[in-house]
């Protein structure tokens, strides 16, 4: 089986509670089907972001929701947030396409 494995380390988006901006490596594996996304598509989409106020577990999932939507094939997100008072934490999130849902 082929795997494509997209990693950024410079996501940024805001943290509901404090406003102050959380920062993230970003990891997205899914196997293609038919198409495969384009690697400055996903750092757009991973730019826009940054304005919003989400925790870290609610944004894997979020992520992965969009690239299994657009791909049409399963898709895991894992978010690993930088060090925030000694702590990192990691969510990971696989999302269905919509049509594999039922």
């Amino acid at each position: 089986l082929e795997r494509v494995s997209l990693t950024s380390d410079e996501v940024t988006a805001v943290c509901p509670v404090t406003g102050q901006p959380d920062f993230y490596i970003v990891n997205l594996v899914y196997e293609p089907r038919h198409v495969c996304v384009e690697s400055k598509t996903v750092k757009l989409y991973l730019q826009s972001l940054r304005p919003v106020g989400k925790f870290c577990e609610a944004l894997s999932s979020e992520i992965a929701g969009v690239f299994a939507a657009a791909l049409g094939v399963p898709v895991t997100a894992t978010l690993t947030q930088k060090s925030r008072g000694g702590v990192v934490l990691i969510a990971t999130a696989t999302r269905l396409p919509a049509e594999e849902v039922s």
